[in-house]
């Protein structure tokens, strides 16, 4: 196998590949160079962030995730900034996401252990106004709790646990408690609790969900009350907390007021290939099997590989993207397909790179970076 270039240098990070996609960043894969233990940073652009007033957001959920030191919360290590990016250091949780009709801010780690991920719309002291209540209606539709939707004003806590009961339904059941094409249908009933468990469920997991799911927040069951119930406490282990530890947001701070000293610097190279280093952070423990299984499963990425040459690979998808609605943008050996028909959640965006294995040997990762993971499914 040739030897691998850095892709990129940021501060004392090593940079790889693309692991994630949003909107406003990119997620990849680094490792410290002093250290070698294995982190993701988030990228973001500064301008755009700017252009999109999305710095307060950003701000939030960066502190929130440094101000939470919980297990089952993916780990902030440090925030740097150079003149025209963000960079978010995190813990690299390797098991992918918990499931794609989900929230997509819910990660496993490599012994399937939750992560949750994103912050960027939690509430803050601030914002809770004189009657006591939040009064920012945020969140995707399916998982938001009635009394965020009536405009009233909510209880943050009793909304997150309607949020989770939705959560727990989806994991045992399968599919959405509440969905509709139509949002007003799908509003009223969220706003009535009309859904109906499967019948597989047992009768403890029913309870639970129904007392879970009240429309009325004042008779939802409670957090102390979950923590009690005998279906609940089945297999329950309390979370082990890491030490105690003082947090420092200076350098939240710090990146958001563009301090120049806080600047760290980024060296691009061009890859030559990659690496048995980033082969087995693709995969699963050192199983490279699942690196090229064709059935993958229901998620937001495919692989294959191909002994075409990379122009070759990059002009056959463009042939093939064309015909299906798609917009095709290259560069390199990285191409973005949109699809200019809109979803169920917008245009489709379809990411795709094709990267050297061997001299004679590509692989090809396919990944959804927006949209609908259904319609990524279909068109793969």
């Amino acid at each position: 196998m040739s030897q691998h270039k850095i892709k990129r240098r940021i501060g004392k990070y090593e940079v790889g590949r693309t692991i994630g996609e949003g909107t406003y960043a990119k997620v990849k894969f680094a490792r410290n160079i002093g250290t070698g233990e294995h982190v993701a940073i988030k990228i973001l652009d500064k301008d755009m962030v700017l252009k999109h007033k999305m710095a307060e957001q950003i701000k939030r959920d960066i502190a929130t995730m440094k101000l939470i030191k919980h297990p089952n919360v993916v780990r902030i290590h440090e925030v740097m900034a150079s003149k025209t990016k963000i960079f978010i250091v995190l813990e690299f949780v390797t098991g992918g996401e918990l499931f794609d009709k989900i929230p997509e801010n819910l990660l496993l780690d490599a012994a399937g252990n939750l992560k949750v991920s994103d912050f960027g719309l939690s509430a803050l002291s601030q914002q809770v106004r004189d009657d006591g209540l939040l009064h920012t209606t945020c969140g995707t539709p399916n998982y938001v709790a009635p009394e965020v939707l009536n405009d009233r004003g909510y209880n943050g806590a009793m909304a997150d646990l309607w949020s989770c009961g939705v959560i727990l339904f989806v994991l045992l059941a399968g599919y959405l408690p509440f969905d509709d094409s139509n949002l007003m249908n799908l509003y009223k009933k969220i706003s009535n609790a009309e859904f109906t468990c499967p019948p597989w469920l047992s009768f403890g997991a029913m309870k639970l969900i129904t007392q879970i799911l009240d429309p009325n927040p004042e008779k939802r069951i409670t957090i102390s009350e979950i923590l009690e119930d005998e279906w609940f406490k089945k297999d329950y282990k309390s979370p082990v907390f890491d030490e105690e530890e003082d947090i420092n947001l200076d350098d939240v701070e710090a990146v958001f007021k563009d301090c120049e000293e806080y600047h760290v610097t980024e060296k691009k190279e061009q890859p030559a290939a990659m690496n048995a280093f980033e082969l087995i952070s693709m995969s699963k423990g050192l199983n490279l099997g699942n690196l090229f299984d064709v059935q993958q499963g229901f998620k937001r990425e495919t692989r294959f590989t191909s002994k075409s040459s990379a122009t070759e690979i990059i002009n056959k998808i463009e042939e093939a993207a064309k015909p299906l609605g798609f917009d095709v943008h290259k560069k390199n050996y990285k191409m973005r397909l949109e699809n200019l028909k809109a979803g169920r959640k917008g245009n489709l965006n379809v990411a795709t790179e094709v990267f050297q294995v061997a001299p004679s040997l590509h692989m090809v990762e396919v990944r959804k970076a927006k949209g609908d993971t259904l319609e990524f499914h279909k068109v793969r």
